[in-house]
């Protein structure tokens, strides 16, 4: 009887077939993984000798999965996601704790920055990993503890939420942009000044209009004014006296204070939604992610 060692290929080139399969391109493979795309081919096509069977159909700056190459797919996926989370799940008890968070930039850069110290403070023995992106990400599948999401509870279905902060959204401008145009004294006068729009690509996000019809006023008489899709750089730029932009409050507070931001009229837009940290229904946090959880929320 041949051993598994003979019988199986090995973990390498399944990784580099998942990542292939998964983006239907071996240089996108390949520049995930650190590789270059003949790199790439190599291992797959090494695989597929193994294996005795073809796994993709190459095209034109494509590779598309055969029948058999789909159905290895769905198996090395769901293998080496049950290999990830025992692994993940023994160092979290061998006390190598880290604890992965994902959320937006804005979040980090705002919300999660400024607390890192008290949170090595709290919680000194968990190393903290923050990790960005341009949309919210499927926590179960990319194997992540911990995100943070906005909206309502029915928006988030396959989650646990815990609320941490509301939905409040002001005006803000910079002190060098109200020193040089002067404070506005109410809504209607905001809509007179240059404004800075958030464009955001991928979540729902209040805009001037829906802010300006919550004050009573026609938002529709606005000037467009600057147009940006990160709100990190939207932030950036009032500061910088560029014109007057929407602050959330969870992230803009401590900006006020500090000064570096000046509230414009005291018109606040509540959405009746929250900010939440959310964990997936269907699987057990370890100790570790369950204090970073608690820690998220005893901030709210």
């Amino acid at each position: 009887m041949q051993s598994l060692r003979h019988l199986l290929p090995s973990a390498g080139s399944l990784i580099v077939f998942e990542a292939a399969g998964r983006l239907s391109s071996f240089t996108a493979a390949g520049r995930e993984l650190g590789m270059t795309q003949a790199a790439v081919s190599y291992a797959v096509r090494g695989l597929e000798d193994q294996l005795g069977t073809k796994l993709f159909e190459r095209r034109h700056r494509q590779v598309l999965l055969t029948d058999a190459g789909a159905r290895f797919l769905a198996d090395v996926t769901l293998g080496l996601s049950h290999i990830r989370k025992s692994a993940e799940d023994l160092r979290a008890r061998s006390g190598a704790a880290h604890v992965t968070l994902s959320a937006s930039t804005a979040f980090t850069s705002f919300w999660m920055m400024p607390r890192l110290q008290q949170f090595r403070d709290d919680l000194p023995g968990i190393d903290l990993r923050l990790q960005t992106a341009d949309r919210d990400v499927d926590l179960l599948a990319e194997g992540v503890p911990l995100g943070i999401r906005g909206g309502a509870a029915t928006d988030w279905p396959d989650y646990e939420l815990l609320p941490i902060a509301r939905e409040e959204i002001y005006a803000v401008a910079g002190p060098t942009y109200i020193a040089r145009y002067g404070l506005p004294a109410s809504p209607a006068e905001i809509t007179l000044h240059r404004l800075i729009h958030l464009e955001e690509p991928f979540r729902p996000a209040a805009n001037w209009k829906e802010w300006f019809q919550s004050a009573g006023v026609n938002g529709a008489v606005a000037n467009r004014g600057l147009q940006i899709n990160d709100y990190v750089l939207v932030i950036q730029a009032v500061m910088e006296g560029q014109g007057i932009a929407l602050g959330w409050r969870h992230l803009t507070d401590r900006l006020v204070a500090s000064g570096l931001l000046v509230r414009v009229t005291g018109h606040v837009l509540r959405t009746g939604l929250d900010f939440h940290v959310a964990w997936p229904k269907n699987r057990e946090l370890t100790e570790s992610a369950r204090k970073v959880r608690d820690w998220l929320a005893s901030q709210a």
